[in-house]
């Protein structure tokens, strides 16, 4: 059974949940890169080809001679595919509040609309020692330096902005802080240990720029009167760290309470006003070698090269505060803007991509979440649910 990825594909959001359902049952799947968009290759079995038909994924039934030749064509060095087997169906834990937020996660909506099944934990769950039992995890609009998305200029008043300030307190004083500055940067700590001891994280939105700065800010006060009831040190900036962060460097906190920003490593819409709008805000997805660079390959595999692009609170990541031994996966060259991330920390490897929803442009608070029926081909979407699929690849090695 072939399913493939390229323009043919009548779902591709669903066909990652065809792959998942297969590996869920012991069914090994290869991933083809770069061949017919990143096509899943498997053996033939009548509940997978029936659970197609009733997901609305196009695959194709071929005979064993045809999945021969296919393997053996991209296995030539000449070609720039490569074949990677899925064995396993990851472990998924979404990091999550349980009290109800007015914004959707864009990675729970593809998993949810893709029918893979996930857990949801959050500070409690973290502290208490539960990211081993997962293979991913995923972080989206979460401010890791305690000071609740900064939404308190304009949203003080709301009910569930005090509601969230109270159960972040709350668990913080359960855990014996008196912060919860000092909670998320314990939260922020057992994501980096679960991520140095083999596992893989995926962060999108306000999550990659504002856990980077939680832990260059260790020991240090970067939180002013109203998040913490004292006021930031004077010399905060000057305290940071930066050799304790997985992607960034050199940047500079954002100190007003006020400005919806938590640093300068993102580029703010406000920047970008009058250099880019939706109708041509686009990002290129870079090309790596298969057969040597599986990784990257993995994690850009689309049936467009050319992304739409879409707003967060972190939108786009500057390449000058980007640690030079980070793999850049996408850009916007015309205006120097870094979109997608990717590198190791210690036995694992995390995954950083700038916006909030690849289906809604300028997604605000309280707007309702995107129907991904709408959208089953999106090469937004393809991107997260590539990470998906990412913890179950071994790749074997050449023969010479």
């Amino acid at each position: 059974m072939l399913i493939p990825m390229d323009e043919v594909q009548k779902n591709h959001l669903k066909a990652y949940g065809i792959a998942y359902y297969a590996l869920q049952r012991d069914v090994e799947v290869t991933w083809l890169l770069n061949y017919r968009g990143g096509a899943f290759l498997l053996g033939h079995y009548d509940n997978i080809e029936r659970e197609c038909r009733l997901r609305g994924v196009t695959c194709e039934i071929i005979a064993e001679g045809q999945a021969t030749n296919i393997l053996a064509s991209i296995a030539d060095l000449a070609v720039n595919m490569d074949a990677v087997k899925l064995q396993k169906a990851p472990k998924i834990a979404v990091y999550s509040p349980k009290n109800k937020l007015p914004w959707d996660d864009a990675v729970t909506l593809a998993l949810t609309y893709a029918e893979i099944p996930y857990d949801v934990v959050y500070d409690a769950e973290v502290m208490n020692g539960v990211l081993p039992m997962y293979d991913w995890l995923h972080l989206h609009h979460e401010d890791f330096t305690g000071q609740f998305g900064k939404f308190w200029a304009s949203y003080r008043s709301k009910q569930w902005y005090v509601d969230d300030v109270k159960a972040q307190t709350a668990t913080a004083n359960e855990f014996g802080f008196a912060k919860v500055s000092q909670l998320k940067l314990a939260v922020a700590h057992k994501i980096r240990d679960f991520v140095m001891g083999g596992g893989f994280l995926f962060a999108m939105c306000s999550a990659p720029d504002s856990y980077d700065v939680s832990l260059a800010a260790e020991g240090v006060d970067i939180c002013e009167t109203m998040f913490d009831g004292d006021p930031m040190q004077p010399d905060a900036q000057q305290r940071l760290d930066y050799s304790k962060t997985f992607a960034f460097k050199d940047f500079h906190i954002v100190t007003d309470p006020v400005e919806y920003e938590i640093s300068d490593i993102d580029i703010s819409q406000y920047q970008r006003r009058g250099k880019v709008s939706e109708q041509n805000d686009f990002f290129t997805l870079f090309e790596f070698s298969a057969k040597w660079d599986w990784v990257p390959t993995m994690l850009t595999q689309n049936h467009s090269r050319i992304i739409k692009g879409f707003m967060g609170q972190s939108t786009a990541f500057r390449r000058k505060f980007v640690k030079s031994n980070v793999i850049i996966l996408a850009e916007n060259k015309a205006l120097d803007e870094v979109r997608y991330l990717h590198g190791t920390m210690g036995k694992g490897t995390w995954t950083f991509l700038g916006g909030h929803d690849p289906e809604d442009y300028q997604h605000y608070v309280g707007d309702p979440p995107t129907d991904l029926s709408l959208y089953p081909n999106s090469p937004g979407y393809r991107l997260i649910l590539n990470n998906i699929l990412f913890p179950a690849a071994k790749k074997e090695k050449h023969k010479t």
